[in-house]
């Protein structure tokens, strides 16, 4: 059952664990409501692109999910579970309950994984138009400073990096699965009051590769986060006891 209404939990640790029905059957819903002020960039189906978001849901659906709307589908969700205004709305068939959280110098990510289905990003001979699938790795990462947009972009490859670092440590041999995506969420920045006698200020961190203070933090989180979500699920397929 969901509520009319859900509070504003800034921190992604406060994410809240719902529950939605398809096909005669509840699946986990998992919704963060970090407010108003918060700029995202995903890769996401619903609410991609850079922008002012307010909320994101992970949604786990039934195995052969085939249905050919998941924006309205996702949009129905979010205002199931009495969200409104812009956000960011993922799907996946992996567990969403057993979603996996880490944090490291304020830099929080948290991974669902599912890894029955990958390989390598340039594998030969593939590639093709397809209708959008649910997700299979989804990563939402949050980061307390504002970023600029190349800065947002830089953590979605600072994201994956540290995704496909994890897969490979695990010997996945992979770096991802075709439907991996990624959400990443920062503080709008501070507009310029024009009080700074002519100086530029910083009011957005320029980098967010591995090497920067923040994109460092954002990929020791998610790499934490991707080895736990992922363990279990290649341990289980080595001893065939995958269900």
């Amino acid at each position: 059952m969901l509520p009319r209404t859900l509070p504003a939990r800034p921190s992604l640790a406060d994410a809240v664990l719902l529950s939605h029905t398809e096909r005669g059957r509840e699946w986990p819903l998992l919704v963060w409501v970090p407010g108003p002020g918060v700029r995202m960039v995903s890769s996401a189906v619903l609410g991609g692109g850079v922008g002012a978001r307010e909320w994101v849901v992970n949604a786990q659906v039934p195995p052969g999910y085939d249905r050919l709307d998941p924006v309205a589908h996702l949009r129905e969700l979010a205002s199931g579970a009495g969200l409104s205004g812009p956000g960011v709305g993922l799907m996946t068939a992996a567990s969403v309950a057993d979603r996996r959280h880490a944090v490291d110098g304020g830099a929080h990510a948290v991974v669902t994984a599912g890894i029955g289905v990958r390989g390598w990003a340039a594998a030969p001979g593939v590639g093709g138009v397809a209708v959008p699938r649910p997700g299979t790795i989804n990563i939402v990462v949050s980061l307390p400073v504002p970023l600029t947009d190349a800065a947002l972009v830089n953590a979605v490859a600072t994201a994956t990096e540290a995704k496909t670092q994890a897969l490979v440590e695990l010997g996945a041999d992979a770096s991802g699965t075709p439907t991996d995506a990624v959400c990443v969420a920062a503080p709008s920045p501070m507009e310029d009051d024009g009080d700074a006698g002519g100086a530029s200020e910083p009011f957005a961190e320029p980098f967010a590769g591995p090497r920067s203070l923040w994109g460092a933090r954002l990929a020791r989180a998610v790499h934490r986060a991707t080895r736990e979500a992922c363990a279990g699920l290649l341990a289980a397929e080595r001893t065939g006891t995958v269900a």
